[in-house]
């Protein structure tokens, strides 16, 4: 070995060792680990005012789903604006039954183009043989 390199090899040990004291040349300021004060256990209060709840009864504290699902999405139910409250007026109130005449066959229909039939009639499956062709 020449000099150069047991000069480099003493000094990267001597570093090493350096970083493993408390008060050596990398000295930094570290929390005391064993300096850990014990936090009290918690303790609930008696309360005699309280009743316990009736078999069957709702909770106070829960709401409906919808009432959950909006104040998760949302925040809250909020007022309606100007243009949705306009847009309902316009369209007005749907028909009763308008979910089963939309299932009915009877129900007239925009004819969509052959293509679309004939996705729309297509069997289902698994898709192993489905081919992606882009038009060049």
């Amino acid at each position: 070995m020449n000099q150069f390199t047991r000069f480099a090899l003493v000094a990267g040990l001597g570093a090493m060792i350096a970083a493993c004291g408390s008060n050596g040349l990398l000295n930094r300021d570290r929390p005391d680990e064993f300096a850990v004060q014990r936090q009290a256990p918690l303790v609930v209060p008696p309360d005699f005012n309280l009743v316990p709840p009736k078999p069957g009864a709702p909770r106070p504290a829960e709401g409906s789903a919808a009432a959950q699902t909006l104040e998760a999405l949302f925040g809250g139910p909020q007022a309606r604006s100007s243009v949705e409250t306009s847009v309902l007026e316009r369209a007005g109130a749907a028909d009763p039954g308008i979910r089963s005449a939309v299932g009915d066959p009877a129900t007239a229909t925009v004819a969509k183009g052959s293509v679309t039939r004939d996705i729309v009639a297509a069997p289902e499956g698994d898709g192993a043989n489905a081919i992606a062709v882009i038009p060049g």
